[in-house]
């Protein structure tokens, strides 16, 4: 999914707050968004979700006939649209409950605006085709399918984990450029580089000895060196 088509993606925004409702709809329209629906309850957001279909949902925690936690499992029932909750609880303990119901990103009002539409961006280009066509990343012998993380060729198949997917998915949505280890840490672990750099080196290693026909000689993915990790395309640029 290109700049054109991820502008093209049909949102509804859940939230009972006419002002932010309102507010929202400026950011997204403002960004390019032009179909964009609102819901002001759970029980709106359900029946508007199965006759829209839409490509991704931004959801508030708190609504006045239940909560966003609740309604993302009932969503969950049908639809496998990427979900963004924004909340005022900026508690480790909600964002983690709501990352792990499926939840794809958990924003803490109040946001800035360009902050909203880098992450939504973000999470359509990686559920909608970032990893090229048919979803799968071609490095020479070894092919990954973005579908289902398994890694194939150069011996027996194997799968990558939830982080090695989130870091993989960062690289090849920018392939052929540096990627900084900030950008890096923001893609596996949401954050700040809070100390993750060590941790980041271990799993990039991981990484080379499921990709790389050589780990110890890399040809795809590439460490430069004070600035982050680059994934070489097929004809070495």
């Amino acid at each position: 999914m290109g700049v054109r088509e991820v502008h093209q993606a049909r949102l509804l925004m859940v939230d009972d707050e006419p002002e932010l409702r309102r507010m929202l709809l400026s950011i997204l329209h403002g960004d390019g968004y032009a179909d964009v629906h609102e819901a002001a309850t759970a029980a709106e957001a359900l029946e508007k979700a199965r006759q829209l279909r839409p490509d991704a949902v931004i959801l508030d925690v708190m609504l006045p006939d239940g909560d966003g936690f609740s309604l993302l499992r009932e969503l969950r029932a049908f639809t496998q649209a990427p979900v963004l909750f924004l909340s005022a609880r900026d508690e480790d303990e909600a964002r983690l409950r709501g990352l792990g119901l499926g939840a794809d990103d958990y924003i803490t009002k109040p946001f800035l605006p360009r902050e909203l539409t880098l992450r939504l961006g973000a999470v359509l280009r990686r559920t909608y085709g970032a990893a090229g066509e048919g979803g799968v990343i071609h490095l020479g012998p070894v092919t990954v399918d973005m579908e289902t993380g398994v890694i194939s060729g150069n011996g027996p198949d194997r799968t990558l984990t939830a982080k090695e997917y989130a870091l993989l998915s960062a690289l090849n949505e920018n392939r052929g450029r540096i990627v900084t280890v900030d950008a890096l840490c923001m893609a596996a672990w949401r954050g700040e580089n809070l100390g993750y750099e060590n941790t980041l080196m271990v799993h990039m290693r991981r990484l080379r000895e499921k990709i790389e026909p050589d780990p110890s000689h890399p040809r795809y993915l590439i460490t430069m060196r004070g600035l982050g990790y680059r994934l070489l395309k097929e004809d070495g640029r």
